[in-house]
């Protein structure tokens, strides 16, 4: 039985990053991987997904900056948008991804990790032996979640597209049908429509965020051609050799080339071996630990606190600093429900913290500043396309709760408000953080001017 300091049990961003802080502490590590190193955000979501939605976006802006929109002729190179995304994920080869391991001397162990007792993991794979290793410190999972398959009559058997077909098709459908309009649903909308596909959209538009900010994404959507279903949902899909046809709760129906659904994730717990140490959940504390142990974490979007790879690599961090004796949990947390966000449509959606109505649930008193996006200097030359910033500034401790931003490549703007808000900087210290002139951060002069500071 091979033995190491730290086994990780998935090699995503957190499981990665983890294993990085730890080996370079001088620790031995092992990370067991079943598919592909750099894990889902590396190959059939973040890099892939912002690698088709890009093009579009500049297309958009160009077409609004006089001078510039009277050279952009035609639409765009849809096979070049490809090609560029097959390299950006190694053609679905994650042998770029391995050196950053070998150079660390962590030990990839290729298979399926489970476990199998206290401190233990059992890999197996195909054609090979199950090998079991030993953890002398502790345990890492990090195996990520699934795209959840509602129970919509008929839709397993019609082969949906998942978030992994959506970004890794090789050819654009004439028409798609996209089942869920959250962060997923939303952004393929975007792209699929902007290379050149016949998209319907069914579901609410981004539910959990701002009122305003699903409105300016279904206008925009409707605007580029896109049709959106709100207020229906799926209750029947069925595959015909023309493609498929969706049945809607108001009676009526959807035809299609082909449908994605994208009615969120599922934590990938099946098969881990939980049972065997007497865990029934990945719920873990505030150091990233499973609960009644002193030796297993669960990090990134398994444990289903944040489901973000920024978040996910911040919660490796922790993990690895407090096996390291190093702790650096806080009694206030950035992983949870307030973690920053950014959806990459047209306009761009950036928020952090809370939401007018969470913050309603949550019983915090705030005031609400909203704040035209472009209504200044640089908004006037940049290609936007409107938007709206809003800020939630909690009444009784004078700093902010949340903020959202709407908007064109506004997602940059979100780091500063991130500061503030884990800073719990007072408002009235914020006014002498001057924004540079000519610039869309001006938005923050806007705000301290509505606040009278």
């Amino acid at each position: 039985m091979r033995t190491f300091d730290v086994v990780v049990v998935g090699a995503g961003p957190g499981g990665e990053v983890a294993a990085g802080y730890l080996a370079e502490a001088g620790l031995s590590v092992a990370v067991v991987e079943a598919d592909k190193v750099g894990g889902e955000c590396s190959f059939y979501a973040c890099i892939p997904s912002k690698a088709l939605l890009r093009p579009g976006e500049l297309l958009a802006q160009a077409r609004r900056v006089p001078g510039v929109a009277e050279a952009v002729t035609g639409g765009l190179d849809v096979a070049a948008v490809l090609r560029r995304r097959d390299e950006l994920i190694g053609h679905l080869d994650d042998a770029g991804q391995v050196p950053w391991l070998e150079e660390r001397g962590i030990a990839l162990i290729r298979g399926r990790g489970r476990l199998a007792g206290e401190r233990r993991v059992a890999i197996t794979a195909e054609g090979r032996d199950e090998e079991v290793v030993e953890a002398g410190r502790a345990v890492i999972l990090a195996g990520g979640t699934r795209a959840t398959i509602p129970p919509i009559p008929g839709l397993a058997e019609a082969k949906p597209w998942t978030n992994r077909e959506a970004v890794t098709a090789q050819e654009i459908p004439e028409s798609l049908v996209i089942i869920g309009a959250g962060v997923v649903g939303s952004e393929m909308s975007q792209a699929y429509t902007a290379l050149g596909s016949r998209v319907t959209l069914v579901g609410n538009v981004l539910p959990k965020e701002e009122d305003f900010a699903g409105e300016q994404v279904v206008a925009s959507l409707r605007e580029q051609g896109a049709e959106v279903r709100e207020g229906v949902r799926a209750v029947g899909v069925t595959r015909t050799d023309k493609g498929v046809v969706v049945t809607l709760s108001d009676g009526a129906s959807v035809s299609a080339s082909e449908v994605l659904i994208a009615a969120g994730r599922t934590p990938q717990t099946s098969g881990l071996g939980l049972e065997t140490v007497g865990v029934t959940s990945v719920a873990v504390d505030e150091r990233m630990r499973i609960p009644g142990t002193e030796w297993l974490y669960a990090i990134g979007d398994l444990n289903g606190r944040a489901l973000f790879t920024h978040m996910a690599k911040y919660q490796g961090r922790i993990a690895a600093a407090e096996i390291l004796g190093e702790p650096m949990a806080e009694e206030h947390l950035a992983d949870g429900a307030g973690s920053p966000r950014v959806i990459f449509t047209e306009p761009q959606v950036a928020s952090v913290g809370h939401s007018t109505a969470s913050a309603a649930a949550a019983n915090v008193r705030v005031r609400v500043v909203d704040i035209p996006t472009d209504g200044n200097a640089g908004g006037s030359f940049a290609g936007g396309n409107g938007g709206t910033a809003r800020f939630l500034v909690d009444e009784d401790r004078g700093v902010l709760a949340g903020v959202t931003i709407t908007g064109s490549e506004i997602a940059d703007f979100l780091h500063a408000a991130t500061i503030a808000i884990v800073g719990e900087v007072p408002v009235r210290r914020l006014r002498h953080a001057v924004p540079s002139f000519p610039t869309r951060s001006e938005i923050w002069l806007k705000f301290f001017d509505a606040m009278g500071v």
